[in-house]
């Protein structure tokens, strides 16, 4: 997720480029002192932390849901629309495949994956096989992006038609089943946007999404999922994210940027990167077990809802991607909200943060986004044991994968 404002934070800490740092954790350092600090401690973290013990996979958890049952967790873990500074259709985050490989050593399939934002989701999924994924997200305009999703997995057949869908274009030729995710945002970035395409794609999505609610959208949802497609459709492959606050220190990376990346090693691990993990994204779909929700990390339902459903299915939370949610939480002073909430969840010694550190930390290839990996009940120790109180602090019990 991206800067909310380019300005000053409110609660313990300051905001710096868009990062807000702890006063009591940074004291009197300069910015560049702070960074190498991080960078330097993230290193000796990484090199000295083995392995945890893979999760035993969920046994409780339905291996599919109804129609009706999907519907009722995705309205009824639901809070309130909220505000966010974009409408954020696509991810800012460049690096977000780099902990994959460290990811999936330390995560076993079977979890439960919790997670905001698009769909770099998908990415994150694909390479966990949880049993169940929740997608909360403070806005309801992110619950119709992957309820356009949900519709566009049900109506393609493979990658080229689902990006066909997508972007309202022809499937270009002598495309392999084979092909890289690179390959495939080539191909789509050269083939002509066709508005009869657009027409009917929206036309097979919203009625999709009216089966298999029972009953149509309402107007407010049925124009998000019609905005979501026209933007797909107008931008393309390179549609990338847009602040609304105007905050924009450097080019977002464009979707297919965001699709052909690669992890430290130089592996594609997109969700569009073959077809295996495009039709594990596309089972979950279908199956109902992919649910997005409406709800603040810090509001009184969702997470609590989410947390208390694993629990009577006999799950564990293994993986919670939670972006820089967190740098907001605290420039609101309620981050401990959302700690509450996040501890009240089933958990295991496998369960893992994902976050992402905006401007501040240092990153392979100079990305604006680094994305590190934490220990949930390492942190919520930590917490307790008074070595946490700020958000430098939750950086700096992070590691990223790689240093």
């Amino acid at each position: 997720m991206p800067p909310r404002t380019g300005g000053g934070g409110r609660g313990r800490g300051r905001t710096v480029g868009a990062m807000a740092v702890s006063e009591g954790a940074a004291g009197g350092a300069t910015m560049k002192g702070r960074r190498a600090v991080l960078v330097g401690l993230m290193i000796v973290v990484c090199l000295a932390s083995a392995p945890v013990q893979f999760a035993a996979p969920a046994v409780g958890i339905p291996e599919r849901l109804s129609n009706q049952e999907f519907w009722r967790l995705s309205t009824g873990f639901s809070e309130p629309s909220g505000f966010f500074n974009s409408d954020n259709l696509v991810s800012n985050e460049d690096t977000f495949q780099h902990v994959i490989p460290e990811l999936t050593r330390m995560v076993a399939p079977g979890g439960v994956y919790v997670g905001v934002g698009p769909d770099q989701n998908f990415t994150y999924i694909a390479a966990l096989d949880p049993a169940v994924a929740f997608i909360p997200d403070v806005r309801r305009g992110n619950l119709q992006v992957h309820l356009m999703y949900k519709a566009l997995f049900a109506l393609s057949a493979d990658r080229k038609d689902f990006l066909a869908r997508l972007f309202g274009r022809p499937v270009p030729p002598g495309l392999s089943m084979a092909a890289s995710a690179r390959d495939l945002m080539v191909a789509f970035s050269a083939s002509a946007p066709d508005q009869n395409l657009r027409e009917a794609n929206l036309r097979a999505v919203l009625d999709y999404l009216a089966r298999h609610r029972g009953t149509p959208l309402d107007d407010e949802d049925r124009s998000g999922v019609a905005f979501v497609m026209d933007s797909f459709f107008a931008g393309g492959p390179e549609l990338s994210f847009v602040s609304n606050g105007g905050f924009r220190r450097s080019p977002y990376p464009s979707y297919a940027a965001l699709q052909a990346a690669t992890d430290l090693e130089g592996a594609e691990r997109s969700y569009l990167s073959t077809e295996a993990r495009f039709r594990r994204v596309k089972s979950l779909q279908e199956r109902n077990l992919l649910i997005p929700v409406v709800g603040n990390f810090a509001g009184p339902l969702a997470l609590a809802s989410i947390g208390s459903w694993v629990r009577e299915q006999g799950g564990v939370v293994t993986a919670f991607y939670t972006s820089n949610v967190e740098q907001y939480l605290f420039q609101d002073g309620r981050w401990d909200h959302f700690r509450r909430s996040v501890a009240s969840m089933p958990l295991d010694t496998s369960s893992t943060f994902i976050r992402s550190c905006f401007n501040t930390c240092s990153s392979p290839g100079g990305s604006r986004a680094v994305t590190l990996l934490d220990s949930v009940p390492g942190l919520l120790q930590a917490v307790s044991n008074g070595r946490v109180v700020g958000y430098w602090d939750i950086l700096m019990h992070s590691r990223a994968p790689g240093d």
